[in-house]
């Protein structure tokens, strides 16, 4: 094993899921982020590994930050990427989450330590979970999108293929290097309101957690997250009230969505957001959207 990769203790896994969240270019709304803690928790995940920073950060782009023990000694705490073991003995197979930052350096590296540790696991299926900003209202289920690249997954899985082109990040690198590592891999992207994007979306968490619990067969209760979501639903509102504009902007994606929805019946997130994106094709000639929040996806 690579040197980066410290390794604890090697867990006993049955048949085992890698799920992977990073923060940063991938998690619009920190909608992956949030997911991929809340499934440690709800999961028990234990910490077995982790890759040493130090070859894979520019540390004046991710900053460390200092904190203190016990109010008295400070601490330094560096960018982290870490793997947690998650028995689940009710569901066919266990999961192991890696969570963390995305790296500024040696991606590929990066991601060979990764396929390195999921090969000598027995890593079944690697499923990367990411989010995105969008013209979505806040108002509705964040619509969730699955796709792969291999022919064979993407119709045992129900997933789209994937055609994206165009800039990527950690996640599109790590997927390349399962391919050529013979992992079979997938993602699921949650859409964030744009409109906000600087507001943590639990909602976006939530539909994630739901749509990859259904996707590994593996039980999962999301409902500590629906607390959250109508928190989150009730601060946008009030915020989106105060500006005209984006009110009239926000109401206008909701009659699209209603539009889309048959008599209450939600569609699956693929079929949502394919509705979506024709409908931001039609408004290409218009002015662009109004935007009462800030970041980068």
């Amino acid at each position: 094993m690579s040197e980066e990769l410290r390794v604890e203790r090697r867990p006993e896994l049955r048949r085992p899921a890698l799920v992977c969240a990073f923060r940063g270019w991938n998690d619009g709304g920190q909608g992956a982020s949030l997911a991929g803690g809340f499934l440690a928790r709800a999961w028990g995940a234990e910490r077995f590994a982790e890759i040493d920073p130090e070859l894979f950060f520019d540390f004046q782009a991710t900053r460390p930050h200092i904190s203190f023990e016990e109010g008295t000694t400070r601490r330094i705490d560096w960018p982290e990427n870490g793997f947690f073991a998650a028995p689940l003995p009710a569901a066919p197979r266990d999961v192991v989450l890696l969570l963390g930052t995305e790296p500024n350096l040696r991606w590929r590296t990066f991601c060979g330590i990764v396929t390195e540790l999921a090969l000598e696991l027995g890593v079944e299926l690697v499923v990367t979970l990411g989010s995105l900003l969008a013209d979505v209202p806040h108002t509705r289920p964040a619509p969730v999108t699955g796709n792969a690249t291999d022919p064979d997954l993407i119709e045992q899985l129900g997933l789209q293929a994937s055609r994206y082109e165009g800039p990527t990040g950690i996640v599109g690198t790590l997927h390349n290097a399962c391919r050529v590592a013979g992992i079979p891999s997938a993602s699921l992207w949650a859409a964030v309101p744009h409109y906000v994007s600087m507001t943590p979306s639990p909602r976006a968490a939530k539909a994630l957690c739901e749509r990859l619990a259904t996707l590994l067969e593996v039980p999962l209760d999301t409902s500590d997250l629906d607390e959250a979501s109508e928190a989150y639903m009730q601060q946008v509102t009030e915020a989106v009230a105060t500006d005209a504009e984006t009110a009239a902007y926000v109401d206008e994606l909701e009659q699209r969505v209603d539009e889309i929805v048959d008599e209450g019946d939600l569609p699956s997130g693929d079929a949502l957001a394919a509705e979506l994106t024709r409908f931001l094709r039609e408004r290409e000639e218009d002015d662009d959207a109004p935007d009462v929040g800030s970041g980068e996806h």
